[in-house]
């Protein structure tokens, strides 16, 4: 991660508008004031488990096991003091975490969020917000590991994972942010996508007091029926029993329905470039796949195109709407639904948080499932309330975002989420404090053909400007009161797009993407 040629722009800004003051200690006094916190921290609850001062350009250990921690080593781009701790959250439960505190400190507070149902802390997330010079705090989400085993039997490594691990972040790290630098943080934001963008969602409604700013990327809310579409998904192409299933399309067919929707809806904005802009404006045709008697290798049964049709379909129960379509272009970007196996997050979710079994056949899957899984909401883990009204009046900020080329969670659902907010609250109150941004061509959280680098996961290879980082922007937002009305985003050709915020749409006008109403 090159961050040169950042702190000299980015500090000049900070010192104009007045936001904090650098720590100033030489190396020597800061590696002392590291090693004092070993003894120095007495916080609720909380054991501290190991102290270091890391030098910029090394590479240390995860905590755990490989199993465990999910990385085999992290890279630290920036001197500072890192602080490993265990919080007790129950007498059968516990969220460890760590905080990496830079030597050069703007004052900024940064907790992070996880992925799927893992327990991973995400050490590149963790490099980047302290080389941005921000205190930056991650979890384990209350248990260690990429699997949803340890909610077996365990209510309250539910509720870490459901709601309590981002507060516990926020209330334990501010501490020891305040402890080392000898006073509190001025501004708290925090960064996080899939389940981290739910993460985020919950806290902005359940604990609004602990952050100024939040970055919601692709949020995995209304997170039980979101698990009861993909499984049901994937059981329209045959899963688990692939093999005697007529409607499983092959990963080789897949690249023929790829091009077939490109064909069909790529031009829509204007623009022939391998990419769909508006994907609820594509209605796909699966029956132009449909064999026609010839042997032809590269169509589709008609059992293989009622499936497709299906998957392209919001998925509706008695009347009502569980969860919007699978995306049109999606399946081009990787088709994870329907590589044959059952989702994992599906899978571990129904059996040891909902059922509270170790096994399950899930050829027996179906609608009564994701009722079951609706109705029992362990944790409370929907998030899909529209009242951020908490939030919005102590002045915080919200920032999502959402790939259009989302093969896990369906870009509409945070379409969904948006209008949820503005029917609750109203909507000439939400440019005040929420905003979405919609990105052509974009994966889960990151990748894909489209701009899909805006400084939102790990760096990606972030430009040192708010208008072409989502962090950043966020700062501005808070700290400046500057709102975002675009994202600039880079693709790995190094091409720019600008993505609008919603409900303006992004309008190819003969010479380049601009936003309109």
């Amino acid at each position: 991660m090159d961050f040169s040629g950042f702190n000299l722009n980015f500090l000049s800004k900070l010192l104009t508008t007045g936001v904090s003051l650098l720590a100033t200690w030489n190396p020597s006094e800061q590696h002392a004031k590291c090693l004092s916190l070993k003894s120095s921290l007495a916080l609720d609850n909380t054991t501290i488990l190991d102290v270091s001062y890391v030098s910029a350009g090394t590479t240390v250990r995860p905590y755990g096991t490989p199993h465990e921690s999910c990385m085999k080593k992290a890279h630290i781009s920036a001197p500072l003091c890192r602080v490993q701790f265990s919080t007790a959250t129950s007498a059968t439960s516990a969220v460890r975490g760590e905080a990496w505190l830079p030597d050069e400190w703007y004052g900024r507070f940064l907790g992070l969020g996880n992925g799927g149902l893992d327990g991973c802390m995400y050490y590149n997330e963790l490099d980047y917000g302290s080389a941005l010079h921000f205190a930056t705090v991650g979890t384990n989400n209350g248990h260690d590991g990429r699997v949803g085993h340890p909610f077996l039997g365990n209510e309250e490594v539910l509720n870490d994972f459901a709601f309590r691990s981002i507060h516990i972040e926020a209330v334990i790290g501010k501490q020891i942010v305040a402890e080392y630098y000898g006073r509190p943080h001025a501004k708290a934001y925090y960064i996080g996508c899939s389940t981290g963008g739910r993460q985020g969602t919950q806290t902005a409604l359940k604990y609004p007091e602990d952050f100024d700013g939040i970055i919601a990327g692709a949020p995995a809310t209304d997170f039980n029926r979101l698990l009861h579409w993909a499984g049901t998904l994937s059981r329209y192409v045959g899963a688990p029993n692939i093999n005697s299933a007529p409607t499983f399309i092959t990963p080789e067919l897949w690249k023929f329905v790829a091009q077939e929707i490109l064909n069909q809806c790529d031009g829509i904005d204007g623009v022939v470039d391998g990419i769909i802009t508006e994907p609820d404006a594509c209605e796909f045709r699966p029956e132009e796949l449909l064999c026609d008697g010839n042997g032809n290798s590269k169509c589709l049964t008609r059992l293989q195109v009622e499936a497709l049709r299906k998957i392209y379909s919001p998925l509706y129960g008695n009347g009502e709407l569980i969860y919007p379509r699978f995306d049109p272009g999606s399946e081009g970007i990787s088709p994870l639904l329907f590589a044959g196996k059952f989702p994992l997050s599906t899978t571990d979710w129904l059996k040891y948080a909902v059922l509270n079994t170790s096994d399950f056949d899930f050829s027996e899957y179906g609608p009564q499932h994701g009722r079951l899984m609706d109705d029992i909401n362990p944790g409370g883990i929907a998030t899909f309330d529209g009242d951020f009204s908490a939030f919005r009046d102590r002045g915080g900020k919200f920032l999502t975002y959402h790939g259009r080329g989302d093969p896990l969670i369906p870009s509409g659902n945070s379409k969904r989420v948006y209008d949820l907010v503005a029917r609750t609250l109203g909507p000439a109150s939400l440019d005040a404090f929420y905003r979405l941004f919609l990105v052509p061509g974009m994966g889960h959280c990151k990748d894909g053909p489209g701009a899909a680098r805006f400084g939102q996961l790990g760096g990606q290879n972030a430009v040192n400007a708010s208008a072409h980082n989502v962090l950043l922007a966020l700062v501005d937002w808070v700290e400046g009161g500057m709102a975002p009305d675009t994202i600039i985003g880079t693709a790995e050709d190094g091409a720019t797009r600008v993505h609008c915020r919603y409900p303006q749409r992004s309008i190819w006008d003969g010479g380049a993407y601009v936003c309109e109403e």
